[in-house]
């Protein structure tokens, strides 16, 4: 892979791994369609050829607080039998204590507790796909590591409405972004971390890809998203359409708010979102259900300040704060096939049955017949530029 030999910011692969005894390459979960079927075999075949051995190199997947991801999807999040069989790949469990090392506070005061098997490496390498996020701005890079392989206290406490709630913590802003400056601060507790940054077409076909520092390679990659991701529009819309962004993060509701929240920002007040999402997996989490329960029983007000001060966020809840953002806007309408009676219950917005039919009904309402329309769901931001 040429990236290997023409890095930003850093030594080329060779060199950089020259001497090392063991390697640590941090994967993202099943969330989120990284090419690692193209990435990971070249990249273990370079490591392989400096001279790590085998058994000494570790594919970390970068679950957060997400699930483990095993079995047929392991394979399918891996993309290549041979790297299965030729080195470990292992889950990053959040909730065991044991697992991380702690290397002390942030400025703010949060406890900073990452997994050790990639903290003891001697080669620290992560792997992404660079998207617009809807709180940290964009993934990828040092969003792999915090919160990828941290502990559940260090993510509960930068998930709180202290982050969540600044105006910067939005899709593609890194300026100023409280949870983008956060995990920066975590980098400088590393040694040096080197990262292969990726970017995918509308047909998930690998458009992009980079190497070298972590820092200065990411910025790279989200200048080139950029053009393409990033969409000024001179109008907002009483209707938008748009979606879930298609498998992978149509698997829950839980990722399905990214869609609404990437919305956001041209439905006029008092409009109707409408997102289409497949849910194949039902709502997500049990903990993200317990906070779902609470929006519904407390409504969008109570849950707010039931957040208050809180110092750590419950797990999952910091998806349930995100959805009231679109909700403050308008009004949400779900389809979706994959959810239960129960489960639309649970999602604090209307479901629909008849997605041609709720479309008409909502462009009666309206002397202005205009929708937008956001086939890519969360993968594209258009962005309200009132001239």
């Amino acid at each position: 892979m040429k990236a290997f030999s023409d890095p930003v910011g850093s030594d080329t692969l060779q060199n950089a791994a020259h001497g090392s005894h063991d390697a640590c390459i941090l994967i993202c979960d099943i969330t989120r369609p990284v090419p690692n079927g193209i990435i990971l075999p070249a990249l273990i075949r370079e490591l392989l050829k400096a001279g790590i051995a085998a058994e000494n190199i570790t594919v970390l997947v970068a679950t957060g607080l997400h699930r483990p991801n095993e079995g047929k999807e392991l394979e399918e999040l891996v993309g290549d039998r041979w790297v299965l069989d030729k080195v470990r790949v292992e889950n990053h469990f959040a909730q065991n204590d044991e697992d991380h090392v702690n290397l002390g506070k942030s400025r703010c005061g949060i406890p900073i507790r990452l997994d050790r098997r990639f903290v003891d490496a001697d080669l620290k390498i992560v792997t992404g796909l660079v998207e617009p996020h809807f709180m940290a701005g964009y993934s990828g890079g040092r969003k792999v590591i915090t919160p990828g392989i941290a502990h559940r206290e260090t993510i509960g406490r930068f998930h709180t409405a202290r982050f969540l709630e600044h105006t910067q913590a939005a899709n593609c802003v890194l300026e100023g972004n409280p949870l983008h400056e956060f995990q920066l601060e975590i980098l400088g507790k590393l040694s040096p971390v080197l990262a292969i940054n990726t970017v995918i077409d509308d047909k998930r076909r690998l458009s992009y890809v980079n190497f070298g520092d972590i820092r200065q390679s990411h910025l790279a990659a989200v200048d080139y998203l950029g053009k393409y991701s990033v969409i000024p529009v001179e109008e907002k819309f009483p209707i938008v359409l748009t979606s879930a962004g298609g498998y992978p993060l149509d698997k829950t509701y839980y990722q399905t708010v990214k869609g609404m929240v990437g919305a956001m920002d041209i439905l006029k007040p008092g409009g109707d979102l409408i997102i289409v999402s497949e849910c194949s997996e039902g709502m997500g989490s049990a903990a993200y259900i317990d906070a779902q329960r609470r929006l519904v029983s407390l409504g969008a007000k109570g849950f707010m300040e039931s957040l208050g001060q809180k110092i750590t966020a419950d797990v999952d809840e910091w998806q349930t704060e995100m959805q009231l953002k679109p909700m403050r806007i308008g009004f949400i309408h779900l389809f979706s096939r994959g959810l239960s009676d129960k489960d639309r219950t649970l999602t604090g917005v209307a479901g629909v049955d008849n997605l041609k039919e709720t479309i008409r009904i909502c462009m009666g309402k309206m002397e202005n017949k205009k929708i937008a329309v956001i086939p890519e769901g969360p993968y594209v931001m258009p962005v309200y530029n009132c001239k």
